[in-house]
């Protein structure tokens, strides 16, 4: 059973998300939060397996109780998925910066949450590839760091070039499969890849993959295109 918690201010909007989650048979709703504070002192008593995690509230925002609850060790293997708005996107990237494994858009169709539920759980980090890469690409051309960070280059340079294709795929926002399809090798082949090109790279997940490759200038936005 994946355990979920639910961090929204708007009460009608936790009340659509636990009546879908619910009607799941392998999902259930463990814990409701209204603001960021209350979210990160719930998640260590209810321990859930992944955190959808609403930006914009008042007192403690989201963007900071992901910071928080990531940063927790007691909280170790807690996902953070948030949820925005296009209004919203100045947020996304350091939100992803801060450790959440991936983000939505809050008008996702309901299959979608479901399977970006369960996609995270298993620990395929980075939603919604297509719209993930746009917001990522946008915000990694205002990234305020042309010059990539001395310990970023650094691990960079611990990969082999294998390695470093495949980081750039992933950063394009391709799965496992579309990966091994691009480089004409076994599914099986290509994960073993991307896990150790993040364990090299000191990445919970793939989403802060992606964060590294722009970061150090290893892919420009619109490079995949």
């Amino acid at each position: 059973m994946i355990g979920v918690m639910l961090v929204d201010d708007q009460a009608l909007v936790r009340a659509g998300f636990r009546a879908l989650l619910r009607a799941q048979s392998d999902i259930d709703v463990v814990g409701e939060a209204e603001d960021g504070a209350a979210a990160v002192t719930l998640a260590r008593d209810a321990h859930p397996d992944v955190v959808l995690m609403d930006i914009r509230m008042p007192g403690r925002n989201g963007l900071d109780a992901t910071r928080d609850i990531v940063a927790d060790p007691r909280l170790a293997g807690v996902k953070v998925i948030v949820l925005t708005t296009f209004a919203e996107d100045a947020y996304v990237f350091d939100a992803i910066r801060y450790g959440a494994s991936g983000f939505l858009v809050k008008d996702i169709e309901p299959v979608e949450l479901v399977h970006a539920i369960r996609v995270v759980h298993r620990g395929d980090a980075l939603l919604s590839p297509v719209v993930t890469r746009r917001l990522i690409e946008e915000f990694a051309a205002k990234a305020k760091a042309p010059h990539p960070a001395k310990q970023v280059t650094a691990l960079l340079q611990a990969l082999t070039e294998r390695e470093r294709e495949v980081v750039a795929l992933v950063a394009a926002g391709l799965s496992n499969d579309e990966i091994a399809e691009r480089l004409v090798v076994s599914p099986a082949t290509a994960k073993t890849h991307v896990s150790r090109a993040m364990i090299k790279l000191g990445a919970r997940d793939r989403a802060q993959v992606v964060v590294l490759a722009y970061e150090s200038g290893l892919v420009r936005p619109g490079w995949a295109e």
